[in-house]
């Protein structure tokens, strides 16, 4: 897991570049050697967190090159994880990452993205947030089984990936184990749900 370029860009303060596209794309070579230290370490998942994805929308673009300047060629599962959402100023554009899996913060909006994938299809696998990290109240496994179940009535289960959303640092440990056990419970139930192929 590590930070990719356009977020790194967009929380800096840049005084030598001419402007923000050549300096994330300047990171993005950076943020490449990174990965292939990864890859060397024998990483076959690796997540890029870009939390700022769709804090300018029109810089989406350059985001996208800055992201194959990064993964293209090195052969593993790349997952994009973007929060902060106002996903609906970027999508579908968010299709067009050369990467397998978008893990989106969309739980704390109530899952309000899953009806946009209905409209503009998701092409990829989906890392589907089923906790609400921001709030110290544990769900209940049926709460987030509802969430699953959303989720599957989208996308086929077998690409959707369930995660907590967002990191859970501003959670205590027990609120955090708490939520997982509820989370991977209601993955059991989801998982019994789904028929067995033949």
């Amino acid at each position: 897991m590590l930070t990719g370029p356009y977020t790194i860009m967009d929380w800096s303060f840049n005084d030598h570049y001419p402007d923000r596209q050549s300096a994330c794309l300047a990171l993005a070579r950076e943020v490449r050697r990174e990965v292939e230290a990864l890859l060397t370490a024998g990483a076959k998942i690796v997540q890029i967190d870009e939390p700022a994805l769709s804090v300018r929308p029109e810089e989406l673009g350059f985001a996208v090159e800055a992201m194959h300047r990064v993964v293209d060629g090195l052969p593993a599962y790349y997952v994009v994880h973007a929060c902060f959402g106002a996903f609906e100023t970027i999508y579908p554009g968010l299709l067009d990452l050369p990467v397998d899996n978008l893990d989106l913060a969309i739980s704390h909006s109530a899952l309000d993205l899953l009806a946009m994938f209905e409209k503009d299809p998701f092409t990829k696998d989906l890392s589907l947030g089923v906790l609400d990290v921001h709030t110290h109240t544990v769900e209940t496994a049926a709460e987030v089984a509802d969430r699953i179940r959303r989720g599957t009535g989208v996308l086929p289960a077998e690409r959707i990936w369930v995660d907590p959303d967002c990191g859970m640092k501003t959670r205590t440990v027990d609120e955090t184990r708490r939520k997982l056990a509820v989370m991977m419970t209601a993955v059991r139930r989801a998982r019994e749900a789904v028929p067995s192929p033949r």
